[in-house]
Parts: C-alpha cells; sequence; structure tokens
C-alpha cells in the first residue's frame, strides 16, 4: 500500500514522460518516499510504453498499463484507479499542463478533512477558441446534463481512498471521471492553480471529440433531452391546434377558402423531421441500454509492468 497514488492516462506522450516523471518525483518526495505513479498508455501508436515499461525498470514506483487497443481518456483513468493501491491518489494529464508541483498543496488542503480536492484553473494557457469552445461545451453540458459543472476543474483532483473504493462499484460504459465523482456527492473543496502550455505536441481533443463525449455523458447521466422533446410535441401541437382554430374561425365568419398549399407541404415535412429526430433521441438511448446489456468489460489490458491482480474491468 502506498500513501500516495497518482494515476495518469498515456497518449502520445513519448516527448514528455520522462520529465514529467521527474516533476512528479520531485514534488511528491516533498510529502515521502512512500508513493507510486500508475501510467495507463492508451495505445497512441508512439514510443510511450517502451518508456514506461524503462521508467518501471528504473523506480518500482512507477506502474505501467498497457491497453489491448485505443479506449479513451475515461477509460484509462477508470484502469489507473483500479490498478492503484494509494490511501490518496491525485488524477491528472500527462501533458504536464498540470502542474505536478500542485500535488503537495492538494494534499494539505485534503488534511484539512476533505475527501475531494478540486484544482481549478485560474487561467488557462490553452488558445482562445479552444478556451471559449469549451466554456460553450460546458454551459450547454450542464444544462442538458442538470449538472452544475465548473468549466475551471479538469480533472486534476486529489481522492480519497473512500472515493475510490465507490468509484471502483460504478461500472457503466459511458465514462465521465468528472461526472462520476460529482454524482457520488462527497463534499469537496477547491484550490486555484496555474495551467501551464503543453510541454510539448498538440491536444489531441478536437472540437469534434469534446462535443461527441458531452453528448454520451449527456446521455448516460440525464433523460433531459427526452423530456425537451416532449415539451417540444406539445408545443408544436398546440400550435397546430390554434392555427387550426384560426382556419376555421376565417373560414366561418368571414368565408375564406382554405388555402396554403405550400405552407402545408412545408409544415409536413418540418413535423416529419420532428418526429425523426425524436425517434433517434429515443434510438440512442436504447443503444446504450442495449451496450450495458451486454456486460463487456470496460477495457482490456494487453501488458503491464506488473503483476496484475484480480480486480473487475
Amino acid at each position: 500500500m502506498a500513501h500516495i497514488s497518482v494515476v495518469i492516462p498515456v497518449y502520445r506522450a513519448e516527448s514528455c514522460l520522462e520529465e514529467l516523471y521527474r516533476r512528479l518525483k520531485a514534488a511528491l518526495e516533498t510529502i515521502g518516499a512512500d508513493f507510486e505513479i500508475v501510467l495507463v498508455e492508451d495505445c497512441g501508436g508512439d514510443q510511450s510504453w517502451p518508456l514506461i515499461k524503462e521508467l518501471a525498470q528504473r523506480d518500482h514506483r512507477v506502474k505501467g498499463i498497457q491497453f489491448s487497443r485505443n479506449f479513451g481518456q475515461h477509460y484509462g483513468i477508470t484502469a489507473g484507479l483500479d490498478h492503484c493501491d494509494g490511501d490518496w491518489v491525485v488524477v491528472m494529464d500527462c501533458d504536464l499542463q498540470d502542474r505536478p508541483e500542485e500535488i503537495p498543496r492538494l494534499y494539505a488542503k485534503a488534511q484539512e478533512g476533505h475527501e475531494i480536492v478540486v484544482a481549478r484553473r485560474g487561467k488557462r494557457s490553452d488558445p482562445l477558441l479552444k478556451r471559449l469552445s469549451s466554456l460553450l461545451y460546458y454551459r450547454v453540458f450542464s444544462w442538458l446534463a442538470d449538472m452544475d459543472y465548473d468549466p475551471q476543474a479538469g480533472n486534476y483532483r486529489m481522492l480519497s481512498r473512500k472515493v475510490i473504493t465507490n468509484y471502483r462499484n460504478m461500472r457503466e460504459r459511458s465514462r465521465f471521471f468528472g461526472s462520476l465523482i460529482n454524482w457520488m456527492g462527497f463534499p469537496a473543496a477547491s484550490i486555484d492553480v496555474q495551467h501551464d502550455e503543453r510541454f510539448a505536441g498538440d491536444s489531441t481533443y478536437t472540437f469534434s471529440k469534446l462535443w461527441r463525449l458531452g453528448a454520451e455523458t449527456i446521455i448516460a447521466y440525464s433523460d433531459k433531452p427526452l423530456r425537451l422533446a416532449i415539451r417540444f410535441g406539445f408545443f408544436i401541437a398546440s400550435c397546430a391546434f390554434l392555427y387550426g382554430l384560426y382556419i376555421l374561425f376565417l373560414a366561418l365568419f368571414h368565408g375564406s377558402p382554405v388555402t396554403g398549399w405550400s405552407s402545408l407541404i412545408v409544415s409536413i415535412y418540418f413535423i416529419g423531421g420532428v418526429i425523426i429526430a425524436i425517434l433517434g433521441i429515443l434510438g440512442i438511448y436504447l443503444g446504450k441500454t442495449y451496450d450495458e446489456t451486454k456486460g463487456r468489460p470496460l477495457y482490456v489490458i494487453n501488458h503491464t509492468t506488473f503483476n496484475e491482480r484480480a480486480k473487475p474491468h
């Protein structure tokens, strides 16, 4: 058992792994020597895994996990949390935008009696377009998912063993680390931290990937899209009913002929499109339910640098 575990999903990070290890080791040793670093390589196609194996041979406190294929960042976090042993666990990204030097501050805040300590990015170092898209994303996400999610809070946080034990019990396929932690309801403290620029390379989270993750998360944690579809359906029906009364009034009291072939066709196509869209939303929810019933593991491990114990995947 380690006192502190650091869980890091790794994807195309060969250029920063050595620096990441050096800075993590220096930061953690200010707290104590009893720590472990869990690096989960998500099959990015570069030399990250050989470097992780080299680090594990050099320092037994480094634990490496390699997936059989690319599963995604949040599955990497899940695998790391399944295999970490620390009393306190830090989750962070591998690109060094999350500064390892902030870990002692997170730990000091946790020792005040908090189960969760979130690192809030006071001023992000991302390009303006990415900051704006992220802000829009989190606003829409929070509204549709009925979840109060802080846009300044990323994955970087410290969690107690109690939180990790409960997190391991949640095995749904739609994984969004921050939402799962928030759902558990443990009171969380936060500290403001410096957000650095990427040490090397470019972000692999494109705009489309971010919104796809958001759509999957909304469907996984909220039925609000279904409720909005019902409300919209009643709104359209009410408008059609009122328009029908208006046409009847004109015909009875003004003798106006019933015209509007073009508007009728447009209305039919509009209502048809709405119906198809609503059926599509229902289909997505049914598809997610179908995926859950398969009971497949969340991830498949190809290699580890340690003797893997039997744990749920």
